[in-house]
């Protein structure tokens, strides 16, 4: 049960998305009102009793507060019961906590209005919206992700990977404590039971490996790497069945152990002495995307993951929504999912942001890492993402080895082309001494990788001509 400590933590933490204060009972129009925004975004809190800036003021409480309370809740449609807790304060005077989960049947409206969140901010709904989630609605029995898992029960499912997903989510501030750890439980709150019966999505988010074969075999993640730049030859070649949050970590686990590890740095978003080739979020993203807006409906279809010499490629079944094109993915865009109910875990999970900004991140996080923007393609009844390297990559050995600095200095400068000293030791952060990086450049001179023109601080560095 609440108590005034959580509401002083909840206060204390100030509006959001997910929490809104009001003063007292006599907005109890506007709470409603931000209860459905809160019931069409991700659920949340409304505390009556205490102001805007979060200061705990209570009041006093009686059966006509909540009789008044109930009259609010009759004008949300469709039919939604909030849950109501009265915390006691100080005397006679209690703070009211109105709770209401994202809700599964909407779009709702609040006395014939729809409303969503941005930020702490309760907006009405624009009309366009209001009529793509009712078509959404009406066509949501038919997706294949929607229909009942036949023969599939509860124990069938990974239970400690639904509570991790719950937990991950009330962590990111995405998800609210349900107050119960019972798996069915919190496979309604997730959307993954409709009718009382388990739904596909809960199988494809959370399905045991033994469960996939023969009712489930879309659930497929094929993992190669080829040596070259064709298919004409591979050095590894894997399949694995399984859950989507458990084929996301094995895909990561082989682009680590497959792709070269970058010699060079990009601050405050990598670990230099882990770092592949690629982004990592970057490819996170790309996995996570492949995973949930794949065609689920393809028995034969899968997600692949391949890496070749000069690239790599991420490929899911199935082609972009009807209205959405390749070059859309380059500029902002209406997010379709194919699988809203997948996605929607996702999202809770932390694992993906706002929908219809995951292209626009991957191709962000590579051209901030120097490489050309990703290639998205679609070809015949599949979709992927292509990786490739900026033009110019450090060799880790030339008669002897390279230090991780002296391959970044290299990457540097093949990046930037005429490059001053200056200009090298802002580029690293300033750790190393100016110094210690004209050693480094003197050495790398001498190897023959690098060139010096012009005199004192005039004088630029380029790579030499046979690099």
């Amino acid at each position: 049960m609440m108590n005034i400590n959580d509401i002083q933590r909840l206060a204390e933490r100030g509006e959001s998305e997910i929490l809104e204060f009001k003063k007292t009972t006599g907005e109890r129009d506007e709470a409603g009102k931000t209860l459905c925004a809160m019931l069409n975004s991700q659920g949340g809190k409304v505390l009556i009793g205490v102001s805007p800036r979060g200061r705990i003021v209570g009041q006093e409480v009686s059966e006509s507060t909540i009789s008044d309370l109930a009259v609010v809740f009759t004008k949300l449609e469709p039919s939604y019961q909030p849950k109501i807790t009265r915390i006691p304060i100080e005397g006679a005077r209690k703070v009211i906590v109105l709770e209401v989960e994202q809700g599964r049947n909407g779009p709702y409206t609040y006395d014939g209005r729809a409303y969503i969140r941005q930020g702490n901010m309760t907006v009405k709904m624009p009309r366009e919206e209001y009529k793509r989630k009712l078509l959404a609605k009406s066509q949501a029995v038919e997706r294949w992700e929607s229909l009942p898992a036949t023969g599939i029960t509860i124990g069938d499912l990974d239970l400690d990977e639904i509570a991790r997903t719950v937990e991950a989510g009330i962590n990111k501030g995405r998800i609210t404590d349900p107050g119960t750890r019972e798996p069915r439980e919190l496979l309604k709150g997730l959307g993954l039971i409709s009718n009382d019966r388990i739904i596909r999505a809960a199988i494809v988010l959370f399905g045991r490996e033994e469960q996939m074969l023969p009712n489930y075999p879309q659930c497929l993640l094929r993992l190669a790497r080829f040596r070259g730049i064709d298919k004409t030859e591979y050095t590894d070649n894997r399949q694995y069945y399984g859950s989507a949050f458990n084929l996301l970590v094995r895909a990561g686990r082989f682009l680590r152990d497959h792709l070269p590890i970058a010699g060079r740095v990009v601050p405050n978003l990598f670990e230099r002495e882990d770092d592949p080739l690629y982004p990592p979020v970057a490819l996170r993203e790309a996995l996570a995307n492949a995973l949930v807006h794949r065609d689920y409906t393809d028995p034969g279809g899968s997600v692949s993951v391949a890496v070749y010499d000069d690239r790599a490629e991420i490929v899911n079944a199935g082609v972009l929504p009807e209205g959405l094109t390749v070059e859309d993915l380059y500029r902002e865009h209406e997010s379709k999912p194919r699988n809203p109910t997948i996605a929607s875990v996702f999202y809770l999970r932390g694992i993906i942001e706002r929908w219809g900004h995951g292209t626009l991140r991957i191709v962000e996080l590579c051209q901030q890492a120097g490489h050309p923007k990703p290639e998205f393609e679609e070809v015949a009844s599949s979709f992927g993402v292509r990786f490739r390297p900026s033009p110019y990559m450090s060799p880790s050995r030339i008669g002897r080895e390279l230090t991780k600095r002296q391959q970044e200095i290299l990457t540097l400068v093949g990046r930037k082309g005429k490059t001053a000293l200056s200009q090298l030791h802002e580029a690293l952060g300033r750790r190393p001494a100016k110094k210690t990086i004209a050693d480094d450049l003197k050495f790398l001179r001498q190897l023959g990788l690098v060139r010096c023109y012009g005199r004192g601080r005039g004088a630029f560095w380029q790579l030499s001509e046979h690099n």
